[in-house]
C-alpha cells in the first residue's frame, strides 16, 4: 500500500563571504555538505529520517537561492542543521558561508510565491539606494516585470476560469 510522503520546503539563501564560490556550488554539493552536517549534528537517527525523502529542488548558484524538501515530521532537524554549516570546501579551498531561512513552506509553489515577493522588496531597496539614473530605470523596469507576471498569472487563471465555467454551463 503507497503511502503519500508529505513534504516541507526550506527556501534558503547561501551568503558567501567570497562571491567566487558560487560559480561551482551544485545541488550535488550543497546536499552532500547538508547531510553530512545532519549526521554530525543528530547522529544517525537524524541521518536516516531526513535522508529518506531529503532533495536539494533547485540551486540558483549566481543568487544562492536553494530549495531543499525534507519530510514533514522531521524539517526541524534540517532547520537546525543549517546555522552549523559555515564553510563550504572545493578543491582544497574553504569558503565561509551561513545558510539564511527565508521561508519554509509545505509546497513549492508556495516558496515561490514568498520568493517573488521577497525579491519585489529587495528591488525596492536597492531603488533607494540607487545613485544614478539608468541605475533607477533598470530596478524600475525589474520591479515592473515581476509585478506584471504575476498579473498576467492571475488574469490567465481567472479566464480559464471563466471558460471552465462557460463550458460547464453550455454544457447542462
Amino acid at each position: 500500500c503507497y503511502r503519500f510522503v508529505h513534504s516541507k520546503y526550506l527556501l534558503c539563501e547561501v551568503q558567501c563571504a567570497d562571491p567566487c564560490c558560487r560559480p561551482w556550488l551544485e545541488e550535488r554539493f550543497l546536499g552532500r555538505l547538508v547531510r553530512e552536517a545532519i549526521a554530525r549534528l543528530h547522529g544517525d537517527f537524524g541521518a536516516a529520517a531526513c535522508a529518506i525523502a531529503f532533495t536539494v529542488k533547485y540551486l540558483n548558484a549566481y543568487t544562492g537561492t536553494v530549495l531543499l524538501r525534507c519530510r514533514r515530521d522531521y524539517y526541524q532537524l534540517l532547520w537546525s542543521t543549517l546555522p552549523f554549516i559555515t564553510c563550504l570546501e572545493n578543491k582544497g579551498q574553504r569558503y565561509s558561508c551561513f545558510f539564511n531561512t527565508l521561508h519554509v513552506g509545505g509546497t513549492i509553489r508556495s516558496c515561490q510565491k514568498f520568493l517573488i515577493q521577497y525579491n519585489s522588496r529587495q528591488l525596492q531597496i536597492l531603488l533607494q539606494n540607487c545613485t544614478s539614473e539608468g541605475e533607477r530605470e533598470s530596478i524600475r523596469k525589474s520591479i515592473l516585470s515581476c509585478s506584471l507576471e504575476e498579473e498576467q498569472e492571475q488574469d490567465e487563471l481567472s479566464d480559464s476560469g471563466e471558460e471552465t465555467a462557460a463550458l460547464k454551463s453550455t454544457a447542462s
